[in-house]
């Protein structure tokens, strides 16, 4: 990978200047860049313990550096991502054994188990109904600087409410505007307009989903939007309604969960989906084509056991879900780790005996550049005669721990440099370095198997970046009026990769569709926008 000195990035700027930036605060408030808090008032988290404030004002003045090869490479890769995760939603021996709840963490984990057991019960009724899955995928990753060079690494794959894409197109939209305003006063040869590559991660997420619908054959039907009870992040959705609207003349019908277990209808003999919204003087009913899922990702989710039958009916419905279960379950960190295995991932990517079909592609050429990727990481529970022996080369053996497995004692004594990450999306949920010790005390044996421990990301240190933050005005008074301080912070950026595939009957229909850059102070460990922790920002080539 090119050599860069991050240290340098971003250039430096004079105060005036740098408060001419600010400007992008009223491009976003155009753009409609905004997540709504529980109290439904406007705000942007910051990375900072001050996010009590209206103004959707942007964090960040200056895009990250990163080298065309990143961006290249990580791009190359999406598609092999995904037909990876199509291939084993496809797998359902190979999902039984890592995620059921007879074999595998649905055992340990109860939101895990009892998605698989919805899933296996509506197998046991019959070939399901709808051969057909749909994924809008993002492969996330950072920077590991190891021995003197920079490395491309995954942090996790999602399959299931894989956020952030439209208004990640809509930062480096606001980044563009900054340079064609002030051409960032020319402060570094960086900073032109080739070097800010363009992102259509809204027409290619659409484009999925038109594919979907467009695969189900009733032209009329609609896509239905399962989203959460006073969803915050719904502006990152509506961009997707209107695209679809705009561009493919496909109406989305948005609805929770609970909503679904009044409006929602299966035809006895076709097992269509209907949708009828209430209405005292005309319901109307609407034949439903593709499911998105922006919710259903998380046991606070499901508060009730009806709202797992109301997800179940989607289901066994003919509508193409996004995700299906099986889908779903292909992104748990399990499956992650399960992959990283000797001959796994060779095994997925292989098509030998035309086991994925006689057009499906052969990807075994790939395996490599895939695992390069990857980080350690082994389950807490685990056995192996790797994980043993790696214990025998370090300087303490865990004494007194022999009952325990191998996996979690090396976990203990590389702790510092770990991060342990349960079956969980959304931010928040993993536990890192120093921490690992008490938490291993305090987990229960029954509960290893739900957890993978992983090798930390070892980010370049001493990258910079320009957060413009908001404190209250200087009269003291709460009336959403801000000033606006820049400010400039050690942070650390994620760059993530969108895709969609529709698969399950014939060839895998996919292709790689944009990005995203979320960058956090360095003080935070978790990387979640939503969750407060970071904050989106985009790329610039060095």
């Amino acid at each position: 990978m090119a050599s860069f000195n991050f240290a340098t990035w971003p250039p430096q700027l004079t105060p005036e200047q740098l408060e001419a930036l600010t400007l992008a605060c009223n491009y976003i408030r155009a753009l409609a860049w905004i997540i709504i808090p529980s109290t439904f008032s406007i705000t942007i988290q910051y990375p900072t313990t001050h996010t009590n404030h209206r103004d959707p004002c942007p964090p960040l003045t200056h895009s990250r550096a990163l080298p065309p090869c990143t961006i290249q490479a990580a791009r190359g890769l999406q598609s092999v991502y995904n037909v990876l995760y199509s291939r084993v939603a496809m797998d359902t021996q190979f999902l039984d054994t890592v995620m059921g709840a007879e074999e595998g963490v649905g055992k340990a984990d109860e939101f895990t188990g009892t998605l698989w057991r919805g899933w296996k019960k509506i197998r046991e009724h019959g070939v399901p109904v709808q051969p057909l899955h749909l994924g809008l995928f993002r492969s996330d990753y950072m920077l590991h600087a190891a021995e003197d060079r920079l490395a491309l690494k995954q942090v996790e794959f999602n399959t299931i409410s894989s956020s952030f894409g439209p208004l990640s197109e809509r930062a480096a939209a606001m980044h563009r505007n900054i340079l064609a305003s002030t051409s960032y006063f020319s402060a570094s040869p960086h900073l032109t307009a080739d070097n800010f590559p363009e992102n259509g991660t809204t027409s290619g997420l659409a484009e999925g989903l038109s594919k979907a619908h467009e695969a189900y054959g009733v032209r009329d039907a609609r896509i239905l939007f399962v989203v959460q009870p006073n969803e915050r992040n719904v502006f990152d959705q509506r961009w997707l309604e209107y695209e679809l609207l705009e561009k493919h003349q496909i109406h989305a019908v948005r609805q929770t969960l609970a909503d679904l277990a009044v409006s929602a209808s299966l035809d006895p003999s076709t097992q269509a989906l209907t949708i009828t919204i209430p209405s005292p003087t005309n319901p109307s009913p609407y034949e439903i084509s593709t499911i998105y899922f922006r919710a259903s990702y998380t046991p606070s989710d499901f508060p009730s056991p009806s709202y797992y039958d109301t997800r179940f009916l989607l289901e066994r419905s003919r509508a193409i879900k996004c995700p299906s279960l099986p889908l779903q379950l292909a992104g748990g960190k399990k499956v992650q780790e399960a992959l990283t295995r000797p001959g796994v991932l060779e095994r997925f990517l292989s098509n030998k005996g035309a086991k994925w079909g006689t057009r499906a592609l052969d990807l075994t050429a790939h395996a490599a550049d895939i695992r390069a990727t990857w980080m350690g990481m082994w389950a807490l529970d685990s056995e192996d005669a790797d994980i043993a022996a790696a214990l025998n080369h370090l300087p303490v053996s865990g004494q007194g721990q022999e009952n325990v497995p191998p996996g979690t004692r090396l976990a203990r004594l590389k702790a510092p440099s770990l991060v342990l990450k349960p079956q969980r999306e959304g931010g928040g949920n993993n536990v890192y370095r120093k921490a690992i010790p008490a938490f291993l005390d305090a987990l229960p044996a029954e509960e290893r198997e739900a957890w993978i421990a992983m090798e930390m990301i070892e980010t370049p240190r001493g990258v910079s970046g320009y957060l413009v933050r908001a404190s209250p005005s200087s009269s003291g008074t709460d009336n959403g009026s801000t000033e606006k301080k820049v400010v400039r912070a050690e942070v650390i950026s994620e760059l993530g990769f969108f895709g969609y595939a529709l698969f399950g009957v014939g060839e895998v229909v996919e292709r790689e569709v944009g990005w995203l850059v979320r960058t956090k102070g360095t003080e935070s460990n978790e990387g979640g926008v939503a969750a407060g922790f970071s904050v989106l920002d985009s790329v610039v080539l060095v």
